[in-house]
């Protein structure tokens, strides 16, 4: 059952805020894929060229390294975002359960975030 006394405006700033933090989160984690992959490009013209290719450039521990803040960033959004709604009363949230969604994909974010970080280094 919904709650209507109270203004929900509370709630839905706080998840705005939220879905902000994951948004600026997943758009550096995709900058740092694309510099880490950008350096796999360029070893492959080398290697077309005929000119040495050396093993792993500054590119795939720069590109996992954006990444790495990527996922600071969903972490720390996420974690104040629950913090917040555990502080909220009750009858500010819209249900009972209404943080478990954005919350879910916070944290799915950042474990997707790991397995990025992962691949990119081996």
């Amino acid at each position: 059952m919904l709650n209507t006394e109270a203004d929900p405006r509370v709630y839905f700033a706080a998840e705005r805020t939220l879905l902000a933090w994951i948004r600026t989160g997943v758009t550096i984690m995709a900058f740092g894929f694309v510099v880490a992959r950008f350096g796999l490009l360029l070893r492959v013209l080398r290697a077309t060229e005929g000119q040495p290719v050396e093993a792993a450039g500054p590119s795939h521990f720069l590109g996992a390294a954006l990444v790495v803040v990527g996922i600071v960033a969903i972490s720390a959004g996420s974690k104040r975002y629950r913090e917040f709604c555990r502080r909220l009363a009750p009858s500010y949230l819209p249900s009972s359960h209404a943080e478990v969604l954005p919350l879910m994909l916070g944290w799915s974010l950042v474990a997707l975030g790991v397995a990025l970080v992962v691949i990119l280094l081996t």
